[in-house]
Order: structure tokens, then C-alpha cells, then sequence
């Protein structure tokens, strides 16, 4: 999808606005992306250990074992540098979007969320059987109510 001078200013840029760790910015990817693409953790963690090295990011204060990371002035400086090539990136990033190409239906946005929201709880959060019951019959429901829509 990117080489790796792309993927650098891509999570700079996700970075700069608003401190994020790497499991965010893997997200804000597939968000921007409508689910089309997510960079792998292998390919972003060392990215971002890239950035910290050249002083674009640095960690910023943060709780638990997930660190976020902050835009740095010489990161500032490179992405302004670099302002009109790292825009373009988001916007090819949002031309996969299925919304993109359809219209940008609030349907289709709002079934993206909801698929980010239950893909992230079921694979990255403790979830317990009951839970995962919880869940399942809040679909259900929500798609008996669709059905009944007029």
C-alpha cells in the first residue's frame, strides 16, 4: 500500500492530531479506509520506532502498558515540509472507502462503525462468554428492529 517514506508521514500525520499509540493508528488507517486496509502491526510498530529515532515522535505520558505517541517540533517541521504529499496520502487512504465510491451514504458509515467497533472489542478486548452473548443478541435486536422499519 505505502513505502515506507509514506507510511511514516501517514501515521505522522494521524499522530499530529492528537497523540496516539500504535494500535489507534492501525485503526484510524482502517477507518479512513472504510475496512479496506490496515497496515499490519509488524509494519507500523517498527515505523514508529523509525519516528522516535529521528526525534519526529516521542512518547507521550499515557496509562496501562499502551504508550501514545506525540508529535515532536522537528516532526512539525517535517510534516509542513511535506504538508501537500501527506494530505494526498489521507486522500488516497479515502478513496478506498467504500462510502467514497458510494456516495458517502450515512448507512454505509454508520455499518463501518459499528463492524470497527464489534471487530475491536471481540479481537482486541477481554471479553468474557457472557459478553460475547451480550453482544450477539444486541445485533439481533437491532436487526429485528431494521426489519420492522417502514
Amino acid at each position: 500500500m505505502f513505502d515506507s517514506g509514506e507510511l511514516r508521514l501517514v501515521l505522522l500525520k494521524l499522530i499530529s492530531e492528537q497523540p496516539r499509540h500504535g494500535y489507534d493508528l492501525i485503526r484510524a488507517i482502517e477507518e479512513l479506509t472504510g475496512g479496506r486496509y490496515a497496515p499490519s502491526p509488524g509494519v507500523v510498530y517498527p515505523t514508529l520506532t523509525m519516528l522516535e529515532e529521528m526525534d519526529f515522535v516521542e512518547q507521550a505520558p499515557g496509562e496501562g502498558a499502551r504508550k501514545p505517541y506525540q508529535i515532536t517540533d522537528a516532526g512539525r517541521a517535517h510534516l509542513d515540509e511535506n504538508h501537500e504529499e501527506a494530505e494526498e496520502l489521507i486522500r488516497r487512504l479515502n478513496a478506498l472507502s467504500p462510502s467514497h465510491s458510494e456516495g458517502g451514504s450515512p448507512i454505509w458509515r454508520a455499518m463501518r462503525n459499528l463492524g470497527v467497533a464489534i471487530r475491536h472489542r471481540v479481537q482486541h478486548g477481554e471479553i468474557t462468554d457472557e459478553t460475547k452473548f451480550e453482544l450477539a443478541a444486541l445485533i439481533d435486536e437491532l436487526a429485528q428492529k431494521i426489519e420492522r422499519l417502514k
